[in-house]
């Protein structure tokens, strides 16, 4: 079954940029970044910023924009069985591009694991990062990956964040 992403959430405050792959089917159907409840996105992001991130959705997103960290997904659209990233089958990047002559203050990209680095090296390709600063992070999904991290290992890789937001 065809997929697709969200759209992004991002404005002219943001700094740097997170790019998941694709959203769960469980994000996907509440149309939320980082909604299923076990992901440690959200834990991760209160840790960073210290502050309060509440159950409800806008104000997660509010705190975001607040701090200057904008979502979205490496991929547009895509063939996947249930939410796991090894299932991602013809995928489509969004337009990155457009992105960031929209906005070029975005300073740094973060990718949350390996598929979303993988997907938009090889189908965007990082020159068009044009010296912004880019790394691969450990994915916040509580899916058991290959490179798998304790909670507190990932906060001290995305503490790199700090840098960045306002």
């Amino acid at each position: 079954m065809r997929q697709n992403s969200l759209p992004p959430i991002i404005d002219e405050n943001t700094q740097v940029l997170i790019l998941g792959s694709m959203p769960s089917v469980q994000s996907l159907e509440k149309q939320q970044y980082y909604g299923n409840t076990r992901n440690h996105f959200w834990p991760i992001i209160a840790a960073i910023t210290e502050e309060s991130i509440q159950e409800d959705y806008r104000q997660r997103i509010e705190v975001l924009k607040k701090k200057g960290i904008g979502l979205w997904d490496s991929i547009q659209s895509c063939e996947r069985q249930g939410s796991l990233d090894a299932n991602i089958r013809n995928e489509v990047a969004n337009d990155f591009s457009w992105l960031f002559q929209q906005y070029p203050q975005v300073k740094a990209v973060l990718f949350n694991g390996a598929k979303s680095f993988e997907v938009f090296k090889k189908h965007v390709g990082l020159d068009i990062l044009d010296g912004r600063y880019y790394e691969k992070m450990p994915s916040t999904s509580p899916i058991p990956g290959k490179n798998i991290k304790t909670f507190e290992q990932k906060i001290e890789a995305w503490s790199t964040l700090k840098q960045y937001i306002v």
